[in-house]
């Protein structure tokens, strides 16, 4: 599937800002299934400093420095994407879970690069509710991926998805607790208790695909950036992703952006700033088939 790809992020503020410095993941991946055919970033006022590279987890960052006093920031992507992820495995021809934690342990050729993903992270913390939660689905001796199904079918049925319900800071014993929150929310709370089980996990961002066939729903999580979790199912069969905000294994409706550890690795854009006072942010996001 092809997609063109808008994103606009608008900063207000109140006072003027004197100088700021942003760092950005808003630039798509490629990946082996995900083919970046063009990718454009533009801001106003124009920084007077732009750099461009690679994070610790392989994707693409930009950092811009402003100089000149500005009371408002906006920032808008364009690309242009092709995706075709690869469908899966048969659940039940994937190795038992307690064995893919254990190649996530020993490390190794093939698990080292997965291993840093089974700890906990500032926003996915290792919480003794997530891990009980997620136990549930992971009985002694059951394939990995018909376990990351189970928890990803689960968490889509038992709690519901409310946009102001929770904030970034929401702590996960607080959405276990509500069994209510967004996108993020859900990522986290699974990535924490497949953890807690020593399974690796990654935070994935992306955009969402929000058309919905005749006679079905839209996808929740619209227009606006997404996220869902790469499940690790060995050395052997490498990532799979899912989004349990849908209850999908992730396919031709889903854009990357990046991965890391939680949100706090790969957010679209966090900076420093002098001045500026209260602020307010608008985002505005289109991604529709070419």
């Amino acid at each position: 599937m092809r997609y063109r790809v808008r994103h606009t992020t608008t900063y207000d503020y109140a006072e003027k800002v004197d100088l700021a410095s942003h760092m950005l993941h808003l630039t798509p991946r490629s990946l082996a299934w995900q083919r970046v055919e063009a990718a454009s970033i533009e801001a106003h006022p124009m920084p007077a400093r732009v750099t461009e590279g690679i994070d610790h987890f392989g994707n693409p960052v930009r950092w811009m420095f402003l100089d000149r006093p500005h009371d408002r920031f906006e920032v808008t992507v364009e690309a242009v994407v092709e995706v075709a992820f690869p469908p899966p495995p048969e659940p039940g021809a994937t190795p038992p879970w307690e064995q893919v934690a254990e190649a996530a342990e020993r490390g190794g050729p093939g698990a080292w690069q997965a291993a840093e993903f089974a700890f906990a992270s500032p926003m996915a913390p290792a919480d003794a509710g997530a891990g009980a939660y997620a136990a549930i689905s992971f009985p002694p001796g059951r394939p990995v991926l018909a376990g990351l199904l189970d928890l990803t079918r689960r968490i889509n049925a038992e709690f519901a998805f409310k946009p102001g319900e929770t904030t970034l800071h929401t702590p996960i014993s607080q959405v276990l607790a509500q069994r209510a929150g967004v996108c993020q929310d859900f990522t986290h709370l699974m990535l924490a208790g497949l953890r807690a089980l020593g399974l690796p996990g990654r935070y994935v961002s992306g955009y969402l695909r929000t058309r919905p066939p005749p006679g079905r729903e839209a996808l929740r999580g619209a227009d606006q950036s997404h996220a869902w979790v790469g499940g690790w199912m060995g050395p052997a069969l490498g990532w799979v992703d899912l989004d349990p905000t849908n209850n999908l294994v992730v396919a031709s409706e889903h854009v990357v952006l990046a991965w890391g550890r939680d949100y706090g690795d790969i957010s679209p854009i966090r900076g420093v700033i002098l001045g500026g006072g209260a602020h307010s942010v608008d985002v505005g996001v289109d991604l529709a088939p070419v």
